[in-house]
């Protein structure tokens, strides 16, 4: 049976499990693998702060996600089919491992985080 996300260690391994699915998925694999080159090591912790944050409001995370990925638009065009594809793994992934509210409480925050993204980015 699964379990609500409730801890550090439970939202490290969804953004693992999601990176995984994400660096190997056709339509923004590229991102991770060649468009930024991600340090994983590096990445990772500062991914489970964020959502750290964005669940159990920790004040962990102090990063600017909207500019970085303002920046990687322009390095690599992003599109609506992107934001839909993280979306749909992302979603997928909490599926698989969690359930409850914090589990929920994370898929709105992706689907909100999604929508700000592309009415910041796609429509400039």
């Amino acid at each position: 049976m699964k379990h609500d996300i409730e801890s550090r260690v439970d939202l490290e391994l969804a953004i693992r499990s999601f990176y995984s699915k994400a660096t190997n998925d056709k339509k923004i694999g590229v991102f991770f693998t060649e468009v930024i080159k991600i340090n994983w090591e590096k990445h990772i912790p500062i991914m489970v702060d964020f959502w750290e944050n964005a669940i159990f409001h920790t004040g962990n995370y102090s990063g600017d996600t909207m500019n970085i990925h303002k920046h990687i638009n322009t390095i690599y065009p992003l599109e609506v089919s992107h934001f839909n594809q993280w979306t749909l793994l992302f979603l997928k992934t909490i599926d698989e491992l969690f359930q409850g509210p914090n589990a929920e409480t994370a898929k709105q925050r992706a689907l909100s985080i999604s929508t700000i993204m592309q009415i910041k980015i796609l429509r400039q």
